[in-house]
């Protein structure tokens, strides 16, 4: 097997290990976590402050991207990624073992919010590296193809973590909420073991052995990343809004509305998500491709985001039926602009970063986006769910998120091209 096809696949099966362990989160906040760990607050209070446990784990993230995006510019991708997909495992599985509220009192929700900020600098830290040991071992013409095998791993590892709580879902809810929803999080150390074999047998990527190589390795990443690319940080973090908060959407925020204030039950919405997550998987990589074999990029993009202004505020108001086969069509047929999309997202916005900050900037847009913007939307939604009592502000807030997406990444998509492995299919992409 090639070098770079062997990087593609580690980067696609770390990347999934380390996407399930977060997506359980995020799965649990919203159908358990507000019963185990804060049983004192009713109803949305308490699913707010779960979905605020939630959030913690995007507050972390950044901090995970700056710490590993230095060392990953300096030392090179794959150490920092070996370290990262343990801190991912062992997070979770503790997790899977931590003791309730009943059981030591408010410790538990202390502890819980620990866990998830190591969590949170795990992830933070994967996902730049993830994406460049991929993209920077492509073929020439191919880094938005071979960035996606990272991307891939976001639905993939979605996916999983929502058959392994469905598989758990018709448990009565005595044994869901006393031991069912811990199963997941336990699995996450036999997932762990199998990722640490294959990414430890990735080479380092081209870009950065030549950068170690000819010492040119940048002595602060950050501070020159920070000094020489504001505009490029500030367009990227709003470029990855959607990719990020689509999914969260659909399987945090709208998985809690259907389960709580509509007349849906858990197995029943577990399993909406789980074919619009496996429609992702299925659908997601041709966003790459449209992207290499599109003339321009910014219209790609277009073609891959406008019709998302139409069909997310659709999901929405089809879930609202409280009919199983409509919201089942509208949460699919929703899904597929966003996963284009993100397939693209992670090889363009590389390609915008010199080798050298190229760790720490994607890290930095891709994390602070997810603190800000994604990691927020639940918590948003919820709020203003709760406070005008329609799904309507919600709607709204979610096209706002869509138009940012589209304006920020044809704006970035104007700024020089600093891969060599991109392909400058117009005028649009300048040579570095």
């Amino acid at each position: 097997m090639s070098a770079a096809k062997r990087a593609g696949i580690g980067s696609f099966i770390g990347s999934t290990i380390e996407w399930f362990d977060f997506y359980v989160y995020g799965t649990a906040s919203a159908l358990v976590f507000d019963k185990v760990f804060f049983p004192e607050l009713d109803g949305a209070v308490g699913t707010l402050v779960a979905f605020a446990t939630f959030w913690v784990g995007f507050l972390a993230r950044p901090l995970g991207g700056i710490v590993f995006g230095h060392y990953g510019d300096r030392l090179g991708r794959k150490k920092t990624l070996v370290i990262t997909l343990l801190m991912m495992g062992v997070s979770t599985t503790l997790i899977g073992v931590l003791p309730g509220y009943a059981t030591i009192g408010v410790a538990a929700p202390i502890l819980l919010v620990c866990i998830r900020m190591v969590q949170g600098i795990g992830l933070g830290g994967e996902w730049g590296g993830s994406v460049l040991i991929a993209s920077e071992h492509a073929p020439k013409g191919k880094s938005v193809l071979y960035g996606a095998f990272a991307q891939q791993g976001s639905p993939v590892g979605n996916t999983l973590s929502t058959v392994s709580f469905l598989a758990i879902s018709r448990l009565p809810d005595s044994a869901f909420v006393s031991w069912g929803w811990r199963v997941p999080f336990l699995a996450s150390a036999l997932l762990v073991v199998v990722g640490l074999f294959i990414r430890l047998r990735v080479a380092e990527s081209p870009a950065m052995a030549e950068l170690i190589e000819s010492k040119k390795v940048a002595k602060m990443p950050l501070g020159e990343v920070l000094r020489t690319q504001p505009v490029l940080i500030v367009l990227g973090i709003g470029a990855c809004t959607i990719g990020l908060s689509a999914t969260y959407f659909k399987s945090t925020f709208a998985l809690s509305w259907a389960t709580s204030e509509l007349d849906f039950d858990r197995s029943s919405f577990l399993t909406i998500i789980l074919v619009a997550n496996v429609l992702q998987i299925l659908v997601q990589p041709w966003g790459a491709v449209i992207a290499t074999k599109m003339r321009s990029w910014t219209k790609a993009v277009c073609v891959m985001l406008l019709p998302e202004v139409v069909l997310l505020p659709l999901m929405f108001v089809l879930i609202g039926t409280g009919n199983y086969a409509v919201a089942m069509v509208g949460t699919a047929i929703a899904t597929i602009p966003h996963c284009l999309y993100y397939a693209a997202l992670a090889g363009m916005l590389a390609s915008r970063f010199p080798a050298n900050v190229r760790y720490t900037g994607i890290s930095l847009c891709y994390q602070l986006c997810g603190t800000l913007l994604g990691g927020t939307t639940p918590i948003i939604g919820q709020s203003l769910l709760t406070w005008t009592g329609s799904i309507t502000a919600v709607i709204a807030y979610a096209v706002f998120q869509v138009l940012l997406t589209l304006g920020c990444m044809v704006l970035l998509l104007r700024r020089p091209n600093h891969d060599e492995r991109a392909v400058p299919a117009s005028a649009e992409v300048v040579a570095a």
